[in-house]
């Protein structure tokens, strides 16, 4: 019997900073702890969006009303740990399937990660939609703590705007991800994810990953063919030193950004970054690509937008979020540069926007 059964009694709640009350019982690790509240509206793919870098610091949502059905394994893990403050779910499954090596209770508690099941999480989601992502506290422990402290807490948290959670998801530390393919290119990791290294790889990419903190020097060191701006956590006004290496290594090396890599990409041009209601965090997210005239349904995770108003005259918009209008993607007039908000790897996700992969390595064949 798996210990989640046992522990369904242990009540627990979530206090967000419009003082509004979530409650529900605990699982994963027994550790309160602050976090922002989104919700995600994948229907799977709970394994991928614990290990994404890109949710450090938040707590995730997830409205299928029904997790843990098919279990954790290693194979589907997106990087080297989980990054998520805490889960917020409806229903918690005992898994069934035949590549579970562990439960999702199990892998959470084993990370130190708290979650909390047996929420109302529509009326959650809505809350959210109407007022926003919200600044929250998770009470899971056997600690006596009132709502309404648990409220304050909230309240007196600082945030995830201004910070730079790059460097804390970043590896921090040089490696070969493979050494096949016909051009050489430099990775940033600003909260990479495994399934972006295959996707450089299967394109015909041997690639080398840096941290977060790499110098244009250093990058040009290692000779590339093209340089990747990784996806990242949090607000990237806060990633300064990341916006000066771009805007150094523009028009010297052909550059590919995802997610915080393209707001990067976006700022080091002159562009500037808005925080969005409630963001966009999901795998069903419908992108018009205005240079093909196609849909595509895409991944998407992130908080922060580039400011359609206030693009430089350098960039030119290739894609645009169907749903808000905000920009999905953007390049260079005049130099081989490009990137996307969304995330082409599709981990979770659909597989729409591989070809982005394919578009790299052409710029870098020109």
């Amino acid at each position: 019997m798996y210990r989640w059964k046992q522990q369904r009694e242990r009540a627990a709640f979530l206090a967000l900073a419009n003082g509004e009350i979530f409650r529900g019982w605990s699982f994963g690790a027994p550790t309160d702890t602050v976090g922002e509240a989104v919700f995600n509206t994948g229907m799977s793919g709970y394994q991928e969006i614990l290990t994404d870098p890109s949710y450090a610091g938040q707590f995730v949502t997830l409205t299928a009303p029904e997790i843990g059905n098919y279990g954790c394994n290693p194979q589907d893990v997106e990087s080297r740990g989980l990054f998520l403050n805490g889960l917020v779910i409806h229903e918690l499954n005992e898994p069934s399937n035949f590549r579970a090596e562990t439960s999702l209770e199990e892998t959470l508690r084993a990370a130190g990660k708290p979650a909390i099941a047996g929420v109302d999480t529509r009326r959650l989601t809505l809350t959210l939609r109407d007022c926003g992502s919200q600044k929250a506290f998770l009470h899971v422990s056997e600690e006596p703590l009132s709502e309404a402290e648990a409220v304050e807490r909230a309240r007196a948290w600082s945030g995830l705007d201004g910070k730079d959670y790059a460097e804390i998801v970043t590896a921090g530390k040089r490696y070969e991800w493979n050494h096949d393919g016909e051009f050489r290119v430099v990775a940033l990791d600003y909260g990479i994810k495994y399934n972006i290294l295959r996707g450089l790889a299967a394109a015909g990419m041997q690639v080398t990953v840096l941290p977060a903190h790499t110098t244009a020097e250093e990058v040009l060191r290692e000779k590339p063919d093209g340089v990747f701006l990784s996806n990242g956590p949090a607000d990237p006004s806060a990633v300064r030193y990341a916006a000066e290496m771009i805007r150094a290594l523009i028009g010297r090396v052909p550059l590919m950004g995802i997610c915080l890599g393209h707001q990067l990409l976006g700022i080091a041009c002159g562009a500037s970054c808005g925080r969005l209601k409630f963001g966009h965090h999901g795998c069903n997210h419908p992108v018009r690509n205005l240079l093909t005239g196609r849909i595509e349904i895409t991944s998407q995770n992130h908080n922060f937008a580039l400011n359609a108003d206030r693009l430089p005259e350098a960039l030119e918009v290739t894609h645009i979020n169907l749903n808000d209008q905000t920009v999905e993607g953007i390049r260079h007039r005049h130099e081989p540069a490009f990137s996307v908000q969304y995330h082409p790897e599709a981990a979770p996700g659909p597989h729409d926007s591989h070809y982005l992969f394919t578009q790299f390595r052409n710029l870098m064949e020109r």
